[in-house]
């Protein structure tokens, strides 16, 4: 349940209150806000009195439903807006895995050429085989935070686990939760700590309510730049690599307040068919794309089917922008 406090009370007051019935505690937009059990259905008798009745939300879906906040939240990164009636569709390219400064500086400076403003890069790779290249760990994230200040450009990057979830929040603009640790309560909490934004992709096995759930660990604790990826969830098919569930993007849109990043390269798992995938993920009014972009896609150390050259990736953006202006949004 969400209760609303009168402004009359201070912050001192609410702190006490949420202690006692064991409620978290937020201020958003200038008001306190106790968060409880979705157990409970009625406001206690105790604060009935510093309760704003207008502003009582019971719910299994809390903060992050519509029926509560009706607009689409802002998130900023860095200088650039999605969300709210921004209508930026932001592109995120770079490559699967940082690999080298040589290549993520080719990366950083051919988004730069393309008007682009956030680079992607994994440092602490959660791949399947413990034989698989692993990422360049803490090295990775010196080399994302040099293009941050060379280039100008925002960085993201992935929480394999909350082993070095510290080191993400420092050194990057937007932290990415995996699709694989999308579980992790204690990447989630530390993440709920920080007032960056946290991008949450959709693990391949989870049901629309779990991935929006995780999503109120880092509302109710306090972070509001919460941003949902939809990366393709596990299915019968074995001829691509996961299936995009763009029914599932069309119920988050109804019913969630969030903006809505897509990632087709993770999804597709070919470069062949990224294209295609990326124009009608465009096409649905979304904040954001992922798309990965390799200097020699053939030699690139992870997922190297799934990039796109930058020939490719130059030619893609060229046609998401009329795609993108044809339903009223700015391709980023």
């Amino acid at each position: 349940m969400i209760i609303h406090l009168k402004n009359s009370v201070s912050k001192e007051s609410a702190a006490v209150l949420a202690e006692k019935h064991k409620a978290f505690h937020i201020l958003s937009e200038g008001v306190q806000v106790l968060i409880t059990g979705s157990g409970m259905k009625d406001v206690p008798a105790e604060l009935e009195s510093v309760t704003d009745a207008s502003w009582v939300f019971p719910n299994d879906m809390q903060l992050a439903s519509k029926k509560y906040k009706s607009e689409k939240r802002t998130v900023k990164f860095g200088n650039t807006s999605i969300g709210g009636t921004t209508n930026n569709t932001i592109l995120i390219g770079g490559p699967c895995s940082v690999e080298s400064e040589e290549q993520i500086c080719s990366s950083a400076e051919l988004l730069v050429k393309l008007g682009l403003t956030t680079l992607r890069g994994g440092c602490y790779k959660p791949r399947t085989s413990p034989y698989s290249f692993q990422g360049m760990g803490l090295d990775g994230l010196k080399l994302l935070a040099k293009m941050r200040e060379d280039y100008g450009l925002n960085v993201i990057t992935e929480a394999r686990d909350a082993t070095h979830i510290d080191e993400i929040i420092e050194y990057t603009d937007i932290i990415q939760v995996g699709a694989k640790a999308m579980y992790d309560q204690g990447i989630l909490r530390a993440c709920a700590k920080t007032q960056k934004p946290v991008l949450i992709k959709r693990g391949f096995g989870t049901t629309l309510q779990e991935f929006v759930q995780a999503a109120e660990f880092l509302l109710s604790g306090g972070n509001e730049n919460v941003v949902l990826c939809e990366r393709g969830i596990r299915t019968f098919e074995t001829g691509t690599r996961f299936t995009l569930d763009l029914c599932g993007v069309a119920w988050l849109q109804e019913y969630t307040n969030l903006p809505i990043i897509l990632d087709p390269s993770h999804a597709m798992g070919y470069a062949y068919g990224i294209p295609n995938l990326a124009k009608a993920c465009v096409a649905m009014g979304i904040d954001g794309l992922l798309i990965e972009t390799h200097p020699n896609p053939k030699v690139a150390k992870s997922d190297a089917s799934q990039q796109l050259n930058y020939e490719e990736f130059e030619q893609l953006l060229n046609q998401l922008r009329p795609v993108a202006t044809s339903v009223g949004y700015n391709m980023i």
